[in-house]
């Protein structure tokens, strides 16, 4: 059995999808139960095919959205600690070897001014680091990270120059137009690959404003 960890990932999320799986969801309103035992909260846990299949899941929140393509297969052993156990530990009895899904995030440094904007018609770098959950044993290494910029609400979109910096961690240098050429703001499309092939896609429709 595996489980789908929220880090930072949209709470409304649509079950995972596959033309070869067969799942079986255990459905999470244990969210609370979690919280008591004081682990980080995972909202799906399903069961997989013994066989390796690339799998696919998408999500949704605040008008983010999110789309993971991973490959996964039933685990034979337990990859989780204790202080840490997946929801199927929790809710149902005897689950099985339970380990979590290999999902890249992302985490965001706009660096932007105290009013949470960033200056207007100039180059502008966002900083833009993969990470996993805590819980997986041995963690892919995010190898490329693609960004492209939106300055008319997602009609049209450009490539953005990424250089790689630190471990999981890229720069994606903005040019920004004028003010009145990007009223509703910067949305930014971010796509990334790991080492083992995982993707993540990320779209934020107002990542942030110019001034």
């Amino acid at each position: 059995m595996t489980d789908m960890g929220m880090e930072g990932a949209p709470m409304n999320a649509a079950a995972p999808s596959s033309r070869r799986r067969k799942v079986k969801l255990v459905v999470s309103a244990a969210l609370a139960m979690l919280a008591l035992v004081g682990c980080k909260a995972d909202v799906i846990a399903y069961d997989l095919p013994a066989e390796s299949a690339r799998y696919s899941f998408r999500a949704e929140t605040d008008g983010v959205k999110t789309v993971w393509g991973y490959t996964s297969e039933r685990p034979t052993k337990a990859d989780t600690p204790t202080s840490q156990p997946c929801l199927a530990d929790v809710v149902v009895k005897e689950p099985g070897p339970c380990r979590p899904e290999p999902l890249i995030f992302l985490r965001y440094d706009f660096g932007l001014g105290l009013d949470n904007t960033a200056p207007a018609e100039e180059a502008h770098p966002v900083t833009v680091t993969g990470y996993y959950q805590d819980r997986l044993g041995t963690p892919p290494t995010v190898t490329r990270l693609r960004a492209e910029a939106s300055f008319d609400g997602g009609k049209t979109w450009k490539p953005v120059t990424t250089t790689a910096g630190g471990k999981n961690t890229f720069t994606a240098r903005i040019t920004h137009p004028s003010r009145d050429r990007a009223s509703g703001g910067v949305a930014l499309r971010i796509s990334a690959t790991d080492s083992a092939g995982n993707t993540v896609e990320q779209t934020i429709p107002q990542a942030y404003r110019l001034r």
